[in-house]
């Protein structure tokens, strides 16, 4: 029996354990929150990073930084990876004087310049990005929005953040303009629903395409399309908003930032008509020193104009190695590509593209518009194998297991992921085809009743939001809801939900070969058995990723680059699964290092989000 005397031992010394647990938890995130060191700009008399040679610069806009991530928020461990990346291939970065001087005085850039923005005015942005850019010595842009300025939402930087964060000298500030919201805003059927702010377009986005403007991108329209305002209502709205935005900033902050980056790009001019392209573009000139016109390319120069530049957004779920293929196909550069774990890496044969080796995972980056290849040295007499590995790369692309292949690839068995379906294919015929949201049991929608799910949505949306009250055939849709739709066993046709390209995927499958037989599970779960094969030869094992369509979103205008993930790649003789071909899994000490630094990472995004 413990006495009273060992216990008040016992809780002195668990209290003096969970004190320094805490005091270790505020050291790192302290470190985490607060900058210590100072932004120094390159040296513009070293000629080995200003050699004359005119590269132009890229220009890099992140959306937003969160400590973990999310499908549109890129986590700070991506963030330090794709920054790292960019950094070993010597990129420094140039500030916005910088970009000045180099259109408007000739002034020479680096070789490898790079102009880094984080857009929306979101503070864990400030918080998080800001440590890792001290660390590789880079300035960056904070763009905000001026009527988030003085709102009482803490997720958005306030007038007072943004002066503290342009002393820290690792800021300078820009724009995205005074407001995000949208006009003349058509679902996918082509229902109006007119003007939406930021909030409402979220709430109704699942039923939506590309059928809308952003606020400052044309005349607000009716149903019809026909112009609600006159040419001098027009000029007056958009006048209004940036004397909304030249008033904010000058009492937020005390001036008007230079830089501007109107939203959304990529219209050819200003604005998708002419006329208001003409009032931006009279107003863009007369408030700023540049804009980021357009987005998904990454590469200025020359031939640009200071108030038409480009800017490349790397997504949250990027690869290193994907930013770096971009930025190569964009600059036509040589560029280092980040290899990873050395000793894993020595049993393939890079054939196309590129490939990182990270513990137990092979992200294979494809080329732009082309594929990725791998193969696996010392595998040409590869023949029957239990093959198990899990697929992770984005639902919208391809990522293929090739089998009993020979070199040129003239022969081949494949079993392919690709857009959310499963291939089986010998030598270019084939074999088998299965819709994973079938072999999943997913309810299937008819057109009728998807249409039907939007119009309730619009509707529930249009009584809690008196702007959205202005779309005047509201009322008339409610009746409509009301009404029974059609199902796809009553005769009507099914809605295909389109893929989108940020959709992550994650499929185990495990593959059985044998003889002229091959057998497939997915999820543990059998999707074909003893399918017959013509040949049965022995070959080598490939890995291959493709994006197989060219890529377009409105997110993110222009990618042609698909990582294929593929974790925990096994292979086993078939009759004898002691006998170990290949393996890439973590075992041992590796794997509870690994699973302790997991472990530990999710205590501190719970610790920082519970604060």
């Amino acid at each position: 029996m413990i006495s009273t005397r060992d216990k008040d031992k016992i809780k002195i010394l668990r209290g003096i354990i969970e004190g320094i647990i805490i005091a270790g938890l505020l050291v790192i995130l302290i470190r985490a929150f607060l900058d210590f060191g100072k932004y120094e700009p390159y040296d513009k008399n070293d000629n080995t990073i200003v050699t004359g040679e005119d590269n132009g610069f890229l220009g890099i806009s992140y959306l937003a930084v969160d400590r973990s991530g999310s499908e549109t928020m890129i986590g700070t461990k991506r963030l330090q990876e794709q920054l790292e990346a960019l950094y070993r291939n010597g990129y420094v970065t140039i500030t916005q004087d910088d970009i000045i001087n180099y259109y408007n005085n000739g002034m020479a850039l680096p070789k490898k310049a790079m102009f880094l923005m984080f857009e929306d005015g979101r503070t864990d942005t400030s918080i998080f990005a800001g440590k890792i850019m001290e660390k590789y010595n880079y300035i960056g842009t904070m763009l905000s929005y001026g009527d988030r300025l003085k709102n009482r939402d803490k997720k958005f930087l306030k007038g007072n953040d943004l002066i503290s964060l342009k002393k820290s000298t690792f800021w300078e500030l820009g724009t995205n303009g005074y407001r995000l919201s949208y006009i003349n805003v058509f679902d996918r059927y082509s229902n109006y629903l007119g003007e939406l702010s930021s909030l409402e377009y979220y709430d109704v986005k699942p039923y939506l395409d590309r059928d809308y403007n952003q606020y400052l991108m044309d005349y607000i329209r009716d149903g019809n399309f026909i112009p609600k305002e006159s040419y001098l209502q027009m000029t007056n709205r958009i006048k209004k908003d940036y004397q909304l935005m030249e008033d904010t900033y000058t009492e937020e902050i005390g001036e008007v930032p230079k830089l501007y980056a109107l939203m959304h790009a990529n219209t050819g001019s200003f604005a998708n008509n002419e006329k208001v392209s003409s009032v931006n573009e009279t107003c863009i000139k007369d408030l700023f020193t540049m804009n980021f016109n357009r987005e998904g390319y990454s590469l200025n120069n020359r031939k640009n104009d200071i108030y038409d530049l480009t800017r490349m957004q790397p997504q949250s779920y990027w690869y290193p190695n994907h930013l770096l293929m971009r930025i190569k196909d964009d600059a036509k550069t040589d560029i280092d590509f980040v290899e990873g774990d050395l000793k894993r890496k020595k049993d393939w044969d890079v054939i196309r593209g590129a490939a990182e080796f990270r513990q137990s995972v092979i992200a294979l980056t494809s080329e732009s518009e082309s594929n990725g290849l791998l193969r696996l040295k010392d595998s040409m007499d590869y023949q029957n194998f239990k093959l198990s590995v899990i697929l992770k790369g984005n639902k919208l692309g391809t990522q293929s297991i090739i089998m009993r292949a020979d070199q040129e690839l003239k022969r081949y068995l494949s079993v392919k992921l690709q857009n959310n379906h499963i291939y089986i294919d010998e030598n270019g015929k084939r074999l088998f085809e299965l819709d994973l949201d079938e072999f999943d049991g997913v309810k299937k929608q008819s057109i009728d009743e998807n249409k039907q799910e939007a119009l309730r949505t619009e509707y529930e949306v249009y009584k809690k939001n008196s702007s959205f009250g202005k779309v005047t055939n509201m009322d008339r849709q409610s009746k409509v809801i009301e009404d029974r739709a059609k199902t796809i066993e009553e005769g009507a046709d099914e809605y295909v939900s389109p893929i989108q390209i940020q959709e992550a995927g994650s499929r185990k499958l495990t593959v059985f070969l044998k003889n002229d037989k091959i057998s497939l599970s997915i999820d543990g779960r059998e999707a074909v058995k003893d399918l017959a094969l013509t040949g049965k030869s022995a070959g080598f094992v490939y890995l291959e990723s493709a994006w197989g369509e060219y890529g377009y979103s409105q997110r993110n205008i222009a990618d042609d680059v698909y990582d294929g993930v593929f974790e925990n790649l096994n292979i086993t003789n078939i009759d004898d699964s002691s006998e170990v071909l290949y393996d890439n899994q973590l075992h041992g000490l590796e794997k509870g290092k690994f699973y302790i630094s997991n472990t530990w990472s999710s205590i501190l995004n719970w610790f920082i989000k519970t604060l």
